[in-house]
């Protein structure tokens, strides 16, 4: 579904963030891209989604080059997709209005509207806060309000940048549980980010390392934890490696 060729990226012009990326991401999978703060996992989530233009190389989905888009064609992939940021940014009202966000700007029915934020309230749990502020909600609450927004409009592709950073070990099960869900119910593709390895191992159906902007391996999630080929992707399973 998602293909990346020789990719390079960088904000200065002498000192590329990433250099000569090429993976891909099959319909469908959940795929973690692991690796240390600073080795450009979020930057890929950025080009992904279009926030951002590589320097050289493409990014192909479903075999259309992402930076040959005109305007209305842009909009319409990005349409396809949705991302949820590392830091659960909500609007200031409730629960509901939050999730709702995404089908009132498609100008959608009242009646549609009302009975998706109904099943997207039953899946992460959060029926009964459904008119409580954003503001007042804990950390945990907010990322599944942040995720429910974004699936409300039914995306083929959902990006997770860090999705359980900072969250205590109830709230990682919560999360982790509801990306499994997402999934495997609705079957969106998931491109995550993440530095927990465990985490990985458990919800990724294929994984890749990053290292100092470099995809140093990816693949078979099983594969790539039981015998890796590259020593420093080893290194970082094992805790040995220095980032």
């Amino acid at each position: 579904m998602i293909t990346v060729e020789d990719l390079y990226f960088g904000y200065q012009a002498d000192r590329p963030i990433l250099a000569g990326i090429n993976f891909s991401v099959a319909r469908g999978d959940l795929f973690a891209l692991m690796g240390p703060s600073g080795s450009g996992k979020t930057t890929i989530l950025r080009l992904f989604n279009l926030f951002i233009t590589p320097w050289h190389g493409r990014i192909l989905l479903d075999k259309v080059d992402l930076q040959r888009l005109t305007g209305k064609e842009r909009l319409g992939m990005q349409r396809r997709m949705a991302m949820v940021f590392e830091a659960p940014a909500l609007f200031n009202t409730s629960v509901a209005a939050n999730i709702a966000y995404g089908l009132k700007v498609r100008h959608e029915k009242r009646a549609t509207i009302n009975n998706a934020v109904q099943e997207m309230l039953a899946l992460i749990g959060l029926q009964k806060i459904a008119r409580k502020s954003s503001s007042l909600l804990s950390r945990g609450e907010a990322q599944r309000v942040a995720i429910a927004r974004a699936m409300i409009v039914r995306p083929e592709i959902l990006f997770l940048d860090e999705p359980t950073a900072n969250l205590d070990p109830h709230n990682v099960s919560r999360i982790e549980e509801l990306i499994r869900t997402v999934n495997e119910q609705f079957g969106t593709t998931i491109v995550m980010t993440t530095h927990n390895m465990g985490q990985a191992r458990r919800l990724a159906t294929t994984v890749g390392f990053l290292y100092d902007g470099q995809l140093v391996e990816w693949g078979d999630t099983k594969t790539i934890f039981t015998a890796a080929v590259d020593e420093r992707t080893t290194a970082f399973i094992s805790g040995d490696l220095v980032c």
